[in-house]
């Protein structure tokens, strides 16, 4: 439900004790580094580590022999080969892979004579019937001879040329082609070469390894084929054994040198001055006294903690705490960024204001209960991030679908149940209430944008950011214009006459005024003073245009929710639309039409609805108080299913 607190830490040392201490940081799990030179700069006496990683080329060969193979390698007790040196273990790695290489190369040998031989055989498959010798056919020279296949609306324009020296003849014949041979005199085989070329003729080159009449030629390419393909089982059989054989070591050197390889990464974040190196970071506040017991044993180690935000040049990162019902939700925020570390977090809100448009947008309670199961269904067996959000709204759903009283698109089934019960009340007919939903969705739009516009005042004063909450559009000035405008024209609506010149001087125009001098008061208000830069034109210009955006912006943003209400309409018109059909076919095709009908709109405006109510929370909300600034919490650790390229 909030953001975690941090603490700055700052870790000071001997520079004999920087891996052992980089080690404790990639083993706890809870410290966000950062890199030193943020704060040190180009101050003297500091640098930063900038060395060449050691591990980098065994682990790249280790990541090689995975692609060749498909391996994963797993982390796995690496203690027995701790003491043997890097020179030593390399040299292993590249004797396996030595071996592998050679057997890889002789599976691809045969692969591709297996392609080889598999096209050629299919060549020859189609000229079945040619009882000459192919090797005497092309050893012919003064006759040239094409083989390939003619489309068969080409074969019937061949009379035309019947005064051209050549012989065609096929040997198959298929819906589109005919697949043969033509034979021309060498003296004219150019010419006759263009006339084919001209109706498409796909010319195919038999190999010199084919040798025969086609019928031999086919009994000899199988048997070459089955050769090759047992060469490549083999192949295959050999490099598994060599990797069931090696696997064991290749596990522990990837573990040891990964790690190895991810903590020296890390040298290139510290600062070194003389013998002393300088790392700093950021823990979570309930992780600090488990963090410090680890560094007991070091006495020559300092750690130091400080509130995050005690430097300013370092932004603490954001690591959000999320309930049961708003964690699914939190996927959403993170695709429009993170809260800043003083802001808020905003999941809870979404997770309300999400599934309370989308149940009224997609109401039917039917369509409500399969979509929540789906989505329980996905989450289950697939572990899919959207299952426990569709599972929510289709609960949302289905609730509205009683208010409603629609079941699969059915409006009359739950009218006996609220008779029964003696609920006069409902179900709330959609398509005889067109007014009072476009004007209900207005009213909750109105309601949330009051909500988000409080949200940006509170966290505004809380930070201190005066200019955003008390002069901005989003601030004070503007919940008072805006609530004024509609607490006005709603009273004149109902024959009120409250809107007199002070009304309008004081809850109107004041907070326009407001809003027009937000800088100058924002300075004002902290005790500083203004300076105006660019001269009161410039000053009076920019700002004009921007309140009259801000103005321009109330009436639109407003009007934005009117699509809830449509989108409301929208899916009680289709489901009227397949209840329609249903009328109109045979008795035995109606489930089917029902069935289908009820899927195609459950997946449409399943999408639309979903898309339409993320809009309004990036769009209409989000924009009123949230700027998606923060940085992810991101503790370093060592990463096992990561390859070196």
């Amino acid at each position: 439900m909030s953001i975690e607190r941090m603490e700055f830490v700052n870790i000071a040392g001997l520079t004999k004790d920087l891996d052992a201490v980089l080690v404790k940081l990639s083993e706890c799990g809870c410290f966000h580094i950062e890199s030193a030179s943020k704060l040190t700069g180009k101050e003297k006496g500091f640098s930063v580590l900038k060395e060449e990683n050691p591990y980098t080329p065994v682990l790249k060969r280790l990541s090689e022999i995975s692609a060749l193979t498909g391996v994963k390698y797993e982390n796995t007790d690496c203690e027995d080969i701790e003491n043997t040196s890097i020179e030593k273990l390399d040299k292993y790695v590249r004797n396996v892979r030595k071996q592998l290489d050679e057997l890889v190369a002789a599976k691809k040998e045969a692969q591709d004579k297996l392609s080889e031989y598999e096209l050629a055989l299919n060549q020859v498959n189609h000229l079945k019937g040619l009882d000459a010798d192919f090797q005497q056919i092309f050893s012919c020279e003064y006759i040239k001879v094409r083989f390939g296949r003619l489309p068969v609306d080409s074969f019937d324009k061949l009379p035309y040329y019947d005064d051209k020296l050549f012989l065609f003849t096929y040997f198959t014949e298929e819906k589109e082609y005919y697949w043969g041979v033509y034979f021309t005199p060498a003296s004219c085989a150019e010419e006759i070469d263009e006339i084919f070329e001209s109706l498409y003729f796909e010319r195919m080159h038999i190999a010199d390894f084919v040798h025969g009449t086609s019928e031999d030629a086919v009994t000899e390419l199988g048997a070459m084929i089955d050769e090759n393909r047992s060469a490549v089982e083999a192949a295959d059989a050999d490099i598994k054994a060599l990797m069931d054989k090696e696997i064991g070591n290749l596990n522990k050197i990837f573990s040891r040198f990964k790690s190895q390889h991810d903590n020296f990464d890390l040298r290139n974040k510290a600062a070194i001055t003389n013998d002393k190196f300088y790392v700093v970071g950021f823990v979570p506040k309930s992780d600090a006294d488990r963090f410090l017991k680890l560094f007991d044993d070091m006495s020559g180690v300092s750690v130091v903690m400080q509130p995050a935000d005690a430097n300013g040049k370092l932004q603490p990162p954001i690591k959000i705490r999320n309930n049961k019902f708003s964690q699914p939700f939190s996927m959403f925020v993170e695709m429009y960024g993170l809260p800043s570390y003083n802001g808020i977090n905003p999941t809870n809100l979404v997770a309300i204001t999400y599934t309370l448009l989308f149940g009224i947008m997609f109401g039917d309670l039917g369509q409500g209960i399969v979509l929540a199961l789906l989505g329980a269904l996905l989450w289950k067996f697939k572990k899919f991030s959207l299952g426990p959000i569709l599972t929510r709204v289709g609960i949302s759903g289905a609730f509205f679908g009683l208010i409603y009283g629609s079941v699969f698109g059915y409006e009359d089934l739950l009218d006996p149940i609220y008779e029964k019960l003696g609920i006069t009340f409902l179900p709330f007919r959609i398509m005889s209430n067109v007014t009072t939903i476009l004007v209900g969705a207005i009213a909750l739009g109105v309601l949330i944008m009051f909500v988000s516009i409080l949200i940006n005042i509170i966290t505004g004063i809380r930070n201190k950011k005066y200019e955003d909450a008390l002069f901005s559009n989003n601030g004070i000035a503007g919940l008072v214009f805006f609530g004024s405008i509609l607490a006005g024209a709603i009273g004149t609506l109902l024959g009120g006459h409250f809107v007199n010149a002070a009304y309008i001087i004081i809850l109107i125009v004041l907070p326009v005024v407001a809003m027009f001098l937000r800088e100058p008061l924002s300075y004002w208000v902290r005790g500083k003073k203004y300076k105006m830069e660019g001269g009161i034109g410039d000053f009076i210009a920019s700002n004009f245009f921007e309140v009259f955006e801000f103005l321009l912006g109330y009436a639109t943003n407003t009007l934005s929710f009117v699509r809830i209400g449509g989108f409301v309409l929208s899916h009680a018109s289709m489901m009227l639309v397949v209840m329609a059909l249903a009328k109109h076919v045979s008795a035995g095709a109606v489930p089917v039409v029902v069935i289908f009908g009820n899927a195609f709109v459950m997946c449409i405006e399943g999408l639309l609805v979903g898309i339409q109510t993320l809009r309004l929370e990036f769009y209409e909300i989000f924009s009123r108080f949230y700027s998606g600034d923060g940085v992810p919490f991101t503790p370093v650790k060592i990463n096992y299913d990561e390859t070196i390229e």
